[in-house]
């Protein structure tokens, strides 16, 4: 038997009465949507609302009774915090927690109502970096065990163990499957079990956060330079020194999904499956039918990874989805100083299906024309030729928002 294989059933047998199997279930809309079977790994519904609970448990478990005593310390932007917090509990292990600032509230209260008095949460920094160098240097000064998030065997073969199930469930292999990839904790433990038995693995990562590619175009993981943060369970700036050669030598595939097509396929998810996904949660399914094609009449598995999602986060959500969608523009309008203006507007240039979302305006008394930054949304996407044909036409000096502006990354 091969050793990543072994590995994942030995953490599979840990788990077993500690975590639930999670659902698999078909998905009706993404079926029609690629022409296939797509059935979903429902790691949402999880008591962690992830599958972070599977990395951290079968780690911890592995301690000596001496590591034990020290107890254990993590940094986490949430999930993998409720994941070292439930296994804390479950095995009476005293742990801390160190997350940034810009960890939702949510997150850090999840992450004390699970752990109850077995785990502190300390916050610090703005940044994950700089809660992982607090938990680097707590664990070098205290003697605390530091559980990583994706980058030790013992978590990778725990993350393994949402593949060995999906087999389980489904009673077959499946022809495709596809997960979301942070520092490439799931797609590591995903490509140990199933080496050699010819499922096509295919890892999903944020356009704004794709580290396992770059160390893959650079031969090791390497810092990115610029890194986008919205898809915070996978928003990760540095892939891990033990995945990478894992995730290289698999043969899996690596594709890129844009933030705003992450949004859309959350809100398909609420509004159609009434699923609550996180972003990293809706990458493996916002793959399919962008990026990912599977072959007609075949069995495609997707995995929810995760719904811990702050609902304050739905209004950007929706903001994102409709930029990505084209049904939603932005443009600075300098407006003649004079009554009318504003009407004239609304009349010329707005279509019978368009509407003005948002309207800033700051009236100088001293020039004949004062600026406006006015937000319109589309009735559908191939309106946005007759409006840019009507603003040109249009009496006011109009300038598009372009999305790459510093102007337009504020409004979202």
């Amino acid at each position: 038997m091969d050793h990543g294989t072994q590995a994942v059933d030995e953490a599979a047998a840990r788990l077993a009465g500690v975590l639930g199997v999670s659902p698999l279930q078909r998905s009706a809309r993404l079926s029609a949507r690629v022409g296939g079977e797509v059935w979903l790994k429902r790691e949402d519904l999880q008591p962690v609302r992830s599958y972070k609970g599977r990395g951290a448990y079968n780690l911890i478990a592995q301690l000596t009774t001496g590591q034990r005593t020290s107890g254990v310390v993590c940094a986490s932007a949430g999930n993998h915090g409720q994941g070292v917090a439930f296994a804390c509990h479950a095995l009476d292990v005293r742990g801390r927690v160190y997350v940034p600032r810009t960890t939702p509230r949510q997150k850090r209260d999840r992450i004390a109502e699970i752990g109850g008095d077995d785990v502190e949460v300390r916050v610090v920094g703005d940044t994950y970096d700089e809660a992982a160098s607090a938990a680097l240097a707590d664990s070098a000064s205290t003697g605390a065990v530091l559980v990583p998030a994706f980058d030790d065997l013992r978590t990778i073969a725990g993350q393994g163990t949402v593949v060995r199930e999906v087999v389980d469930q489904l009673g077959r292999l499946p022809d495709l499957l596809v997960v979301p990839v942070g520092g490439g904790g799931l797609l590591a433990g995903t490509v140990s079990w199933l080496a050699g038995r010819g499922t096509t693995v295919v890892g999903v990562e944020p356009a704004g956060a794709a580290c396992m590619a770059a160390a893959l175009a650079a031969g090791e993981p390497v810092d990115l330079e610029a890194l986008d943060g919205f898809v915070d369970g996978a928003a990760v700036r540095r892939a891990g020194a033990v995945t990478f050669p894992l995730v290289r030598d698999s043969g899996a595939s690596l594709v890129a999904v844009a933030e705003g097509r992450v949004c859309t396929e959350m809100l398909e998810l609420y509004q159609a499956d009434g699923i609550i996904a996180e972003p990293a949660g809706a990458l493996a399914a916002a793959a399919l039918g962008d990026v990912v094609h599977p072959a007609p009449g075949t069995t495609t598995v997707c995995v929810l990874s995760g719904g811990n999602n702050d609902v304050s986060r739905y209004a950007e959500v929706v903001e994102r989805a409709l930029v990505h969608e084209g049904r939603k523009h932005y443009f600075l309008v300098d407006f003649p100083q004079e009554p009318g203006a504003l009407r004239r507007f609304l009349d010329e240039v707005l279509g019978p299906d368009d509407d003005i979302t948002l309207f800033e305006y700051v009236k100088r008394s001293n020039r004949e024309t004062g600026p406006a930054l006015v937000g319109i949304e589309l009735g559908r996407p191939e309106d946005l030729a007759g409006l840019l044909l009507r603003l040109e036409a249009a009496p006011p000096q109009i300038t598009p928002v372009p999305a790459d502006s510093p102007l337009f990354r504020f409004l979202l």
